[in-house]
């Protein structure tokens, strides 16, 4: 089974010093890498000199780390192209807080529960 990363996921575990590579990896997921979350993190990094920057930056040594599979979802916007891979592989559980994917897809979703555990509902 894969697991599709959005930005808002990769930071806030990041900020919540959650190890969501292992997490996932240990509920026996591959990580799929949209090129467009590459794309909003290295947007992020250059913003300002802010907390946002300095979790930009570290997940973007983290992903430059490891060998999570990277897909184009071939839209400009990023949550679109979510929505729309969702679509197409319904097996593909999405790594999302957004509450307006969320409600969009019929995919199972990972989320943060309780600030420090991740869970498939």
């Amino acid at each position: 089974m894969k697991v599709l990363l959005d930005t808002n996921f990769v930071l806030t575990c990041l900020k919540q010093k959650i190890d969501f590579v292992d997490e996932i990896q240990d509920k026996g997921l591959k990580i799929i890498l949209p090129d467009q979350v590459v794309n909003e993190l290295k947007m992020l990094e250059h913003r300002d000199r802010t907390k946002a920057d300095y979790f930009s930056a570290l997940s973007l040594k983290l992903i430059n780390e490891s060998d999570f599979k990277r897909v184009d979802l071939k839209d400009k916007k990023t949550d679109r192209g979510i929505i729309k891979f969702a679509r197409k592989n319904p097996e593909v559980v999405i790594a999302t807080l957004d509450k307006g994917i969320q409600e969009k897809i019929k995919n199972r979703k990972l989320i943060i529960r309780g600030k420090k555990k991740l869970e498939i509902i």
